[in-house]
């Protein structure tokens, strides 16, 4: 195997792949960008950066730039479907772990990701579909994309999401994603239908009988500075099948499905355009996160749902933390071993919080709403000390 590499193809332009870049180019090694997607400014809806992911942030010098363009989360505040108080998470996030939690426009993070990357003089090329890779012996390895070109480089970092073509090269008998049985609604509405509500930069959910809905600034921008999301079950409804509906139509099963929930969830509704529709996807622990001179990172590694908040912050960690073991200069094989024997025992634990809050927005009797509810109330307190791991870590102090 190449024990001096100087060149990584990186699959996928999300968000671990432009930080794996910067960071490879920091340790000396060039890289190249191959995104499936055409390039777009107005992708995907909001999200929230965890203060592990933020310090990462920190490291590109990017932190204060997206804490201006987002909203910082002061707070969780949990909420029953009739609207009372449950409890509240995630306080003081800044003065305990360095960083805040920074709610954000997906696009907002993702545009100024790729900008950082090409002002660091990082190509990145749009519109190329992985097809196959291929790693012979001491040749450069050759990926191949749909419309005819390749590359060449010393190794490949596949960082291509949930979906990973990547992940079919490491691990080709692999799991494949699976339905979780709940979907995702979201989208942005304007601060208006909730500035009054003097919420300040708390983020508010409410877990319902069936499902669960959440609501907060992202930006400070008037016309959509506010985003929404709703989680349920699926009932076998595929967010496909949803998508081939009217932006109407879609809007209605909302207000039927969150009808009698408290204010300003109605609202809230009323006032969405543009929604997204999403399957909450997750995929089983992988054997290997590598193969020969590839490597796996961010969701093609570890998928988790979205339930734990902490997918876009894993992503920025495993950027940060490949491109520190690069630098060690030790043997290429001997590096992807070093990273995934570092980063799965971490990532693992979250999956697995991730899975079991998803547990919580299915579908319940009144009695046992009731009982979860209550026991919300109970728990919440330890459950926030129980999750002080995951935002302490700093990938720099590590």
């Amino acid at each position: 195997m190449t024990r001096h590499p100087r060149k990584a193809l990186i699959i996928g332009a999300g968000i671990a792949g432009p930080v794996a870049a910067m960071f490879l180019k920091r340790a000396g090694i060039e890289a190249e960008i191959y995104e499936a997607w055409p390039y777009s400014t107005g992708i995907g809806g909001g999200l929230q950066i965890a203060p592990n992911g933020m310090h990462v942030l920190a490291e590109l010098g990017l932190a204060d730039e997206l804490i201006a363009r987002g909203s910082i989360a002061e707070s969780f505040d949990f909420y029953s479907q009739g609207g009372k108080r449950l409890g509240s998470l995630n306080r003081n996030m800044r003065e305990r772990f360095g960083q805040p939690a920074v709610n954000m426009c997906r696009a907002t993070l993702n545009e100024t990701l790729v900008d950082k990357a090409w002002s660091s003089n990082v190509s990145v090329f749009f519109e190329k579909r992985l097809v196959k890779i291929e790693d012979r012996g001491d040749q450069p390895v050759i990926v191949y994309f749909a419309d005819g070109t390749t590359a060449e480089g010393d190794f490949v970092i596949g960082a291509d999401g949930v979906h990973s073509m990547v992940r079919r090269h490491v691990v080709p008998d692999g799991p494949m994603p699976f339905d979780t049985g709940l979907i995702g609604f979201g989208g942005f509405v304007p601060r208006a239908v909730i500035e009054n509500l003097a919420i300040g930069q708390r983020v508010e959910t409410t877990f319902g009988q069936s499902g669960f809905f959440g609501y907060g600034f992202c930006s400070s921008a008037r016309d959509g500075g506010a985003m929404w999301w709703s989680t349920q079950p699926s009932h076998g409804m595929t967010a496909a099948a949803y998508r081939l509906q009217t932006q109407d139509a879609i809007k209605q099963h909302l207000r039927d499905f969150h009808s009698g929930w408290h204010d300003p969830i109605p609202a809230i509704i009323e006032a969405a355009e543009n929604i997204v529709v999403t399957d909450t996807l997750d995929v089983a622990t992988l054997p290997t996160w590598s193969r020969k001179r590839t490597l796996l990172i961010g969701d093609a590694a570890h998928a988790t749902s979205p339930h734990a908040g902490q997918g876009a912050s894993l992503a920025l960690e495993d950027a940060m933390r490949l491109g520190a073991l690069m630098r060690d200069g030790q043997e290429l094989g001997l590096t992807f071993q070093n990273f995934e024997h570092e980063r799965r025992p971490r990532t693992e634990k979250i999956v697995a919080i991730a899975r079991r809050n998803g547990n919580s927005k299915r579908q319940f009797s009144p009695t046992g709403a009731w009982i979860r509810d209550h026991m919300l109330k109970l728990l919440l307190p330890l459950s926030s000390r129980g999750m002080d791991f995951m935002y302490a870590y700093n990938p720099r102090a590590t």
